[in-house]
């Protein structure tokens, strides 16, 4: 049993020590110049029910350091019961770019949900580019620039960043658990093997969006941008992931543990659809609480302590070097609390996948 223990804790500690080694190696890949004459480009954001934030969200599209003329935004009010179309219209008030909230009210093809809407959305679009974000998203001033600077022939997606900020402690736990999981992400892109895009942050190209066939032609799933992503790989089409400071948009946390589960079910959903291997490796990261808990009861609990120890230490500098590389300090006071959080997250997650529970998002329920 000892030697089993200390096999998968090495096997553990291993996968996490290469990481951040990598992570601390690596170079970000320099934007490529963009061209004199900039192209004009679409942004597309689905909302459902989104009275408290879609002001918040356009007025950082309307601060992007992009001229306005160039830019067409469509915002899809996907069947909202509150004032989500009237405040998007009094937000973008004499905007001197092209704005357009577009009532949803049916379905097209085999879409649902977020699906539909950027369905409905990349149909009405008339630009080569796609941004996409959510309505509980603020971008930065530099997104467009950001995201463009990386694209060529080829690339079919380009990926931005997230973080997740509030005043309370669970929003900032909340943002811990994004950039560390995005920093993990990082490493794995780097090496050319896809993850995933994030559909709050994302550019995708016409090319790549229509010979995908659209979101009306895709498989439904809760989890539409690895949907997509995965049928623009399949295309034949690479991605980029970019890491950098400049494309860190900023999205208001998950008021609750009870939206928080539900949120990480949803995604839970995508996980299921990773390579085998990539599966593999989340299984063994994820098991390191059930092995500490049993090195506990074998060996005792000062060994157990002193391996967590080295969690928090090596995990903390994974954190630091994650948070430095997009401009921000790294919150290592929480570290403690966050073994707590993920514990807490990880048997929730657990109970919530093995019960026969639906799973609510945007006011609507899925299996």
């Amino acid at each position: 049993m000892v030697a089993a223990l200390t096999l998968y804790l090495a096997v553990w500690f291993l996968i996490l020590s290469a990481s951040t080694l990598l992570f601390a190696l690596r170079r970000s890949p320099a934007p490529l110049p963009l061209p004199a004459s900039l192209p004009r480009i679409n942004i597309l954001i689905a909302a459902r029910n989104e009275e408290a934030a879609i002001g918040r969200c356009l007025h950082h599209i309307r601060q992007l350091h992009y001229p306005p003329e160039l830019i067409e935004i469509l915002v899809g009010d996907d069947a909202s019961s509150d004032r989500t179309r009237a405040l998007a219209e009094r937000a973008m008030q004499n905007y001197a770019g092209t704005f357009r909230c577009v009532p949803i009210t049916d379905t097209m093809g085999t879409a649902l949900g977020k699906a539909n809407v950027l369905a409905h959305l990349a149909r009405l679009a008339t630009t080569e580019y796609f941004f996409i974000t959510d309505a509980d998203i603020a971008v930065p001033a530099s997104w467009l620039t950001g995201l463009l600077a990386h694209t060529q022939p080829g690339v079919g997606t380009v990926t931005g960043l997230t973080l997740v900020e509030g005043p309370r402690l669970f929003d900032q736990l909340q943002g811990l658990d994004w950039l560390l999981s995005l920093g993990l992400v990082q490493v794995v892109s780097d090496f050319g093997r896809p993850v995933t895009a994030m559909g709050n942050n994302m550019l995708i190209t016409r090319t790549a969006y229509e010979a995908t066939g659209g979101y009306e032609r895709l498989p439904f799933s809760v989890t539409e941008d690895y949907e997509l992503f995965q049928a623009v790989l399949r295309q034949g089409f690479s991605f980029r992931n970019v890491f950098r400071p400049e494309v860190l948009a900023i999205s208001l946390p998950m008021p609750s543990v009870s939206g928080l589960l539900h949120q990480r079910r949803r995604w839970l959903c995508g996980v299921e659809g990773l390579p085998w291997w990539l599966q593999a490796g989340l299984l063994v990261y994820s098991g390191f609480y059930p092995v500490l808990l049993m090195l506990a009861m074998v060996v005792g609990p000062v060994p157990a302590l002193l391996v967590l120890g080295a969690k928090m230490l090596l995990q903390g500098v994974l954190v630091a070097l994650c948070f430095r590389r997009v401009g921000r300090r790294a919150p290592l006071r929480l570290l403690p609390l966050f073994e707590f959080y993920t514990l807490g997250l990880t048997v929730g997650l657990v109970l919530f996948r093995l019960l026969p529970i639906r799973f609510e998002w945007k006011g609507r329920r899925y299996k």
